[in-house]
């Protein structure tokens, strides 16, 4: 099969995932997409018919052909979500808008996952809706997020099981297959646990996690990631590492994992003498079993049918055709469900398989110019991989991995190991015995990967700063077509070509050069631009809090933000390498999500009152070498030449729950920083018990406004403390409109000076000849 008619289907899925896109994030519009389209295919076909007829020795061309297909493709995908639209709409439409409490009675089909807030997550299908005495049969997708105290027999939660998750429901986004969330604020009852097939499998994945259970190390819990993609057990500092490494993608069940099964079986077969149809007919049995063990959920099916049609181009005797075969693969899958065409591990998935397919061999004969062939062999596969997957993945985490090449190039030989040999532990377990050494060899290649990911994120510089969003995502792609075309096209020959060599070359310098410039001006260099005298700094972190305070060389920060990275390159660029003071106001992401970036350097930890989430948050700490106090009202410290006193929560209240409402206020003065008052997420009805307890010292030089500026806010606190300056930590294009109209009125009306950190980035500020002075990052 030649180039061209390996890429002919390519503008078919093409078209395809454009208008499932377009319907998906236009529903409304679905119905006129598909009935277009129809008629476009109907017309096309109604042209093709009459010229055949009136010309019998012309067929048509294979361009025709190519556009009536992309043509019916498009118009299958909208159809689809054409008719899945009116029951969608009228679910999301009665009562479910409002919050109101509801009860969703439905079948968990999703893996259980802990998300970084602590809280548990999983898809479900819903059979029924009650609010108040009304109930309305329904059968859709929807995601289930509770805390894990909320749920009643957590061990009985899994693939199959039937559950009431009682508590409030809001329309998913345009795009989700989900139709609503819900949130188990009343909690998650399992009313039946999982039987049959689900009890089954789910009773393997248990007895794998079981049988890792006491072996040391980081590498422990990996093993049922590798083998079945249960990350239940992986540490959270071992997930980070994963990410930070670029090595996340062992642990989800990817077309990797369905093609090792595959062939494995297929090999089998082959052993045995079975003819072709057989081998492919076991492959796909076991292929199928496979998808059942890891729960069939959206990413394993579509790998799983990605490795289906490999196994029909065996049959057909055709495995050269890899191209075509992905691209009919991304046509059915977007057909059959028209909601993968906005998700991002979808996109990945497609990427990555193109990029093996069409660069990785192009890639492997230009490097082995310059080394071995088989080293680079072994190096085009992650490089084809990493140029493809970038531009993507700058859109959830604008930073470039510098040692991703090297981390896969060193734990991919280990990852086939470690699945296969996970995976026959997992079945082994009706034999304990062996069941466990099995494990035991898992745990091998398993730890070699953990240290791998541990080590890489530990080394200095892991990671470059990039663009944000569509932009970072463009110039990034750019930049990976001008590193292929001078790793692809030799020195020398024809002018377009050195031209072409010679261009990528400068590009790539310029845009290195200015990443490399930016990087320096966040860490080392970074500091020249930020004022010496700082005494309090706000990082810009996104939507979180991030406050370091700095007095006599002693160094405090109050909350770490939602991320590790971004506190990590914050505390980079300040200096800040140890934390004395490491005050956790509450237990929201956005207040404890970075704190992997300072286990092993903090001091002390002042905390609020901990749940669950808290409790993990402060024993990961303590195990590397924290002190941990629970704060309460009244206490005091010192902090360099200053001195702390906490204001909230009392001891001897329960008024308030754990939460934003018992959240660390802090009033620190003296020595280089200005009187300040830390608000943490304090809304207004303790913002008037605060006032109201008389523990307030005003004026206040500095305030750090509560809750990211929301609207509930108590003005007469902000009137009591008259603040000259109003610290605002909140991210960019929030999907909470913080900080609110009303409460910037408020701040205005007293005649505080307003900083933002979504505006302005880096807030510092210390006390200067003149009053207190404020730096901007962005406006000086």
């Amino acid at each position: 099969m030649t180039r061209a008619r390996r890429l002919r289907l390519v503008p078919v899925a093409a078209a395809a995932w454009s208008v499932a896109a377009a319907a998906i994030l236009l529903p409304t519009w679905s119905t006129g997409l598909a009935l277009t389209l129809w008629l476009a295919v109907g017309g096309a076909l109604a042209a093709a018919t009459i010229r055949r007829r009136s010309t019998p020795s012309t067929r048509p061309s294979a361009a025709v052909l190519v556009a009536i297909l992309a043509l019916a493709a498009g118009a299958a995908a909208a159809s689809h979500v054409a008719l899945a639209q009116p029951a969608r709409t009228q679910l999301a439409a009665e009562a479910l808008s409002g919050g109101r409490a509801v009860d969703v009675t439905a079948t968990v089909v999703g893996k259980v996952e802990r998300r970084a807030d602590g809280t548990l997550a999983f898809d479900a299908r819903a059979t029924a809706f009650t609010t108040g005495a009304t109930r309305r049969d329904a059968d859709v997708e929807v995601v289930v997020r509770v805390a894990p105290e909320d749920v009643d027999q957590p061990a009985l939660l899994d693939v199959g099981a039937e559950v009431i998750a009682r508590g409030t429901a809001k329309p998913a986004r345009a795009g989700e297959r989900a139709v609503v969330t819900v949130w188990g604020s009343r909690g998650v009852e399992v009313t039946t646990a999982p039987t049959g097939i689900a009890a089954a499998t789910a009773g393997l994945r248990d007895g794998l996690v079981a049988a890792v259970d006491g072996l040391p190390g980081q590498g422990a819990g990996l093993v049922p990631g590798l083998a079945v993609g249960d990350t239940s057990v992986v540490s959270p500092e071992l997930d980070a590492a994963m990410k930070a490494s670029s090595l996340s993608h062992l642990t989800a069940v990817s077309g990797a994992n369905c093609a090792l099964v595959v062939g494995i079986a297929f090999a089998c077969a082959a052993l045995l003498g079975a003819s072709r149809a057989l081998r492919v007919g076991v492959g796909l049995a076991v292929l199928v079993g496979f998808v059942v063990l890891v729960t069939p959920e959206p990413s394993v099916v579509r790998a799983a049918a990605m490795a289906a049609v490999a196994m029909l181009a065996v049959l057909l005797g055709r495995t050269g055709a890899g191209t075509a075969i992905l691209a009919l693969a991304v046509t059915v899958l977007l057909v059959l469900d028209p909601w993968l065409a906005a998700s991002l591990g979808f996109a990945l998935s497609v990427a990555a398989t193109g990029a093996l397919l069409v660069f990785a061999r192009p890639l492997a004969a230009g490097l082995a110019r310059s080394m071995p062939r088989p080293l680079a062999l072994a190096l085009s596969i992650p490089i084809a991989a990493q140029l493809a997957c970038g531009p993507l993945l700058v859109l959830i985490e604008p930073t470039v991995p510098v040692y991703g090449v090297l981390a896969n190039l060193l734990a991919e030989p280990a990852a086939p190991a470690a699945t296969v040999l996970g995976l026959a532990a997992c079945l082994a377990l009706p034999v304990p015995w062996l069941q466990s050494g099995l494990a035991a060899l898992a745990w091998l290649p398993a730890s070699w990967i953990a240290a791998t990911a541990g080590t890489v994120a530990s080394l200095p510089a892991d990671a470059l700063p990039w663009l944000e969003g569509w932009p970072g995502a463009a110039t990034l792609g750019v930049v990976g077509a001008a590193i292929g075309a001078i790793i692809v096209l030799p020195r020398g020959g024809p002018r377009t070509r050195r031209a072409l060599r010679g261009g990528s070359v400068v590009l790539v310098a310029v845009i290195g050069g200015a990443t490399l410039g930016s990087a320096a001006l966040t860490s080392v260099a970074g500091r020249w631009t930020v004022p010496g005298e700082w005494a309090v700094l706000a990082c810009d972190v996104g939507q979180g809090d991030a406050v370091l305070l700095r007095s006599a060389g002693v160094v405090a920060l109050i909350d770490t933000g939602p991320e590790p990275a971004n506190l990590t390159a914050c505390l980079d660029r300040v200096g800040v390498s140890r934390v004395d003071l490491l005050v956790l106001t509450h237990w929201d992401l956005d207040h404890r999500g970075g704190v992997p970036a300072v286990v092993g350097r903090v001091g002390t930890v002042l905390h609020g009152p901990a749940d669950a989430v808290g409790a993990a948050v402060l024993r990961a700490l303590t195990d590397a070498g924290a002190r941990s106090v629970e704060a309460s009202a009244g206490m005091s410290g010192a902090l360099g030449a200053s001195t702390w006193r906490v204001l909230w929560p009392r001891s001897d209240s329960r008024a308030f729950g754990v939460g934003n409402d018992s959240s660390v206020v802090l009033d620190v003065r003296g020595g280089p920083i200005p009187p300040l008052l830390l608000l943490g997420d304090l809304s207004a009805s303790p913002q008037r018990a605060l006032v109201a307890s008389g523990g307030l010292a005003p004026p206040y030089a500095i305030v750090k406004v509560a809750h990211h500026g929301s609207a509930d806010q108590d003005a007469a606190l902000y009137v009591a403390a008259a603040p000259a300056v109003a610290l605002i930590t909140v991210g960019a294009g929030n999907d909470y409109g913080h900080p609110r109209d009303e409460t910037l009125t408020v701040l205005d009306d007293i005649g505080a000076r307003v900083a933002r950190t979504d505006l302005d980035g880096i807030l510092a500020v210390w006390e200067g000849r003149a009053g207190v002075a404020l730096w901007r990052e962005r406006g000086g």
